[in-house]
């Protein structure tokens, strides 16, 4: 018996961001396209030299992206919208990184969460036109790269139909199935052209088989793998994220020599795949989270493998549950961890070896790794028994909860006129979502603090320099309800994370969020509280410097659960409702210093949503009430914001009312107000904010793009009830264009105002 090993992927960005640095330096044309390459191409091979390291047999080839790895199979399929005017042959990297992030001309593609993970996509555009053609010079060459280095290979590609199906139609709806008969051969070219260089086995990706999938799309399976399969080419089908169950009888019938199920989310899905997959098929199996840290039970799952091994033999392959995109890279470059929680802890390196480490058992005996297994038993028996992780005070607290502490005191209508009483805003106020540009000079105060090299005096007096500067400009700029800036924040989750207990951070535990943007997730690791303020000072600060009402700005708790690594020996709903309680404290520390305008964003509440409908509403009625119980208790006159961005709510909008915020700003422009039909068709009831220009696209919008979408937002949007803002955050903008941008915000909002007064 051999046990195959692999992967679907690795982290692409370098273990201390090396890409994230050389991509922003190119963009600032302070680095050439070959000093990218050259990066590139380093962090390849070490990811490689890792692979093998680790004893896996199969490394992921196609994985690695300079921004998106959903854009690269655009361009390997020669599927770039026409609107741009590129060759799709001749695509230079200036016009790839022009797809992601726009030009004068035309704005970015659209981007959305992949399912229900943090990691941004961008959106393909169909139309009846769309045309195909197998672009393969990327692919090849990190093909050939990989087979000269040694290692075999398993390109993995996202498959045809989750192609199609994660894309939007444009210029008019149609059958975006229409168009697979245009784009299954060229699939076919791309199998015969890497079969051409001698691989064996691809990894065809088709996480959309977790989904509600339609019969129409199911019934597409059978004809694309039929074709697929006249090239010769093994191909592994891969699922993630859910269970893949219900699909055993078509999947059985599919010509693919394998399927890989993720064994982490839907560990109940293996007894239906280890009884009846036909015996012609290898079953991958992911036992080992590729979107967590916690170190594996590697007893536990040895326990779960070796009768599957017994019975399936070489038929079995052992990996990851998803791609190890979704994890830092290696725990071994951390130095501050605690030792205790250190040991509880698996990063990708480390995920790796749990891998090979699993191989080895069941080729060669447990005694072959009772080192490895001893350390893991220890690990889980610490973190089992540690008294880091519990405090009864939480327990306590949430017991006495009365059943309705979740509801505001009284309904939207009573509450907007108290609002407007204390407010008194104008007609379509404007605000911006909350952070202003993170500059060089906040950069390098934040580390010099960390460093220990800026007293906490000097720190203070740089970030309130930094705040007193943007309230100056907002008030030059006369926003109506102005921010602090967020200047002392590193990052929305991470600021909060590193003021509560039960949390704590790593020093290079990047995770990529998309393009060049990567966060930093902080790990919950037991019972969460909030032991003293973390916003008030410098909201309260703010808000001595102007007569506008300041907004205060807090990350809401579904989101801080969703983007951190969330501990997994207790439900997330307990997680979530600590994490609420924690928040209320700050709200009301908040208005009581006066700050009668309080935003709790929830980006994330759609990322969360289960892949299945059968468990939405669970889901749906535990976030909704989490994001309630951190405003609890609120006067009716303090106005409570939300922010979601880069998500679809057609279908969740019941629990996004539900919510009850007295404001919600979303992103609307790159979609063209798109995202506002269904709040309009839903008759959202309270105020909204619809983003009027793109904050992730380095461009200024025009006047004349201003004023059209505010102007279809106000033909569907009571002009009452109508705020003006930006899609998201300007964290990551500079300061020329985001003045720019926002005084022509505010421009068109008084043309506007004066229009419909």
């Amino acid at each position: 018996m051999a046990i195959t090993t692999h992967i679907s992927g690795f982290p692409r960005v370098g273990a201390k961001r090396e890409l994230k640095f050389c991509v922003e330096k190119y963009w600032k044309n302070e680095a050439s396209e070959q000093d990218v390459l050259n990066v590139a191409k380093e962090i390849r091979s070490i990811n490689r030299n890792l692979q093998k390291a680790a004893g896996i047999d199969l490394v992921p080839v196609g994985d690695f992206s300079l921004y998106d790895h959903v854009l690269d199979t655009q361009v390997l399929v020669g599927a770039i919208p026409a609107r741009f005017g590129f060759d799709a042959q001749n695509l230079s990297m200036k016009q790839y990184f022009e797809l992601a992030r726009g030009n004068k001309e035309q704005p970015a593609l659209e981007m959305t969460k992949w399912f229900d993970t943090n990691y941004h996509y961008l959106v393909p555009e169909w139309s009846e036109n769309t045309t195909f053609q197998a672009v393969l010079g990327n692919l090849k060459a990190q093909i050939s790269e990989a087979l000269a280095d040694g290692v075999k290979v398993k390109p993995t590609i996202v498959g045809a139909l989750s192609l199609l199906w994660l894309g939007k139609t444009k210029g008019g709806e149609f059958n975006r199935l229409n168009l697979l008969d245009k784009l299954l051969p060229v699939y076919v070219e791309i199998l015969n052209e890497i079969k051409a260089l001698g691989v064996e086995w691809v990894q065809i990706d088709e996480p959309i088989l977790a989904l509600d999938l339609p019969s129409e799309w199911l019934n597409q399976f059978q004809k694309v793998y039929g074709e697929l399969a006249k090239t010769g080419v093994k191909i592994l089908l891969g699922t993630y994220f859910g269970s893949v169950a219900e699909h055993i009888d078509l999947i059985n019938n599919l010509p693919v020599a394998g399927v890989h199920i993720d064994c982490v989310r839907a560990p109940e899905q293996l007894s239906v795949f280890s009884g009846s997959l036909k015996d012609d098929k290898v079953l991958s199996v992911g036992f080992i989270d590729g979107r967590n840290v916690w170190r594996a039970n590697l007893r536990q799952v040895f326990d779960i493998l070796k009768p599957l091994a017994d019975k399936l033999g070489s038929r079995l392959w052992v990996s990851s549950s998803c791609s190890l995109l979704h994890s830092p890279q290696d725990l071994g470059v951390e130095e501050k961890l605690s030792s205790e929680i250190k040991e509880w802890l698996a990063f990708g390196v480390q995920k790796l070896s749990e891998i090979g480490c699993l191989k080895t058992a069941l080729n060669n005996g447990l005694d072959a790794v009772s080192s490895e297994f001893a350390a893991s038993d220890k690990a889980v028996a610490s973190r089992a028994n540690s008294p880091l992780i519990h405090k009864a005070e939480v327990k306590q607290r949430i017991a006495a909860l009365p059943a309705n502490a979740d509801k505001r005191q009284s309904d939207f209508a009573t509450r907007i006129k108290a609002q407007q009483a204390v407010l008194n805003l104008p007609l379509l106020p404007t605000t911006t979502i909350g952070s202003f540009p993170q500059t060089t000079e906040i950069r390098q105060a934040r580390a010099a603090f960390k460093k220990g090299t800026l007293s906490a005096a000097d720190y203070e007096a740089a970030m309130k320099k930094e705040i007193a500067y943007v309230v100056q400009i907002q008030e030059e700029l006369d926003i109506d309800v102005p921010v602090h800036g967020e200047a002392e924040r590193n990052d929305m989750v991470e600021y909060f994370g590193e003021q509560m207990d039960g949390y704590t951070f790593t020093q290079f535990g990047w995770v990529q969020s998309y393009g060049s943007r990567c966060v930093k997730p902080p790990i919950i690791f037991g019972d969460v509280t909030r032991p003293k303020a973390m916003t008030v000072a410098w909201s309260s600060y703010a808000q001595t410097l102007t007569r506008r009402p300041m907004k205060g700005m807090l990350t809401g708790p579904v989101t801080m659960l969703q983007w951190s690594f969330v501990r997994n020996d207790i439900p997330r709903s307990q997680v979530c409702e600590q994490i609420a309680l924690a928040l209320n404290d700050e709200v009301l520390d908040l208005e009581k210093a006066g700050i009668k305008v309080i935003q709790i964003d929830e980006p994330a509440i759609r990322e969360g949503l289960p892949l299945k409908r059968a468990d939405w509403d669970a889901y749906l009625a535990w976030a909704g009430r989490c994001f309630r119980l951190s405003s609890m208790s609120v006067a009716d006159s303090t106005q409570i914001h939300t922010h979601m961005c880069y998500s679809e709510f057609n279908d969740i909008l019941p629990a996004i009312a539900a919510m009850d915020a007295d404001v919600i700003t979303i992103e609307t422009s790159r979609s063209d107000m798109e995202l506002l039909d269904a709040f309009v068709k839903f008759k959202y009831p309270n105020d909204i904010g619809p983003g009027v220009y793109d904050i992730h696209s380095p461009r200024v919008p025009s006047e004349e793009e201003l004023t059209h979408l505010l102007e279809k937002a106000l033909k569907v949007i009571p002009k009452e009830r109508l705020w003006v803002n930006p899609d998201c955050g300007l964290k990551t903008r500079a300061w020329p264009e985001t003045r720019a941008a926002l005084e022509l915000m505010v421009k068109v909002a008084k043309q506007l105002r004066q229009k419909y007064a």
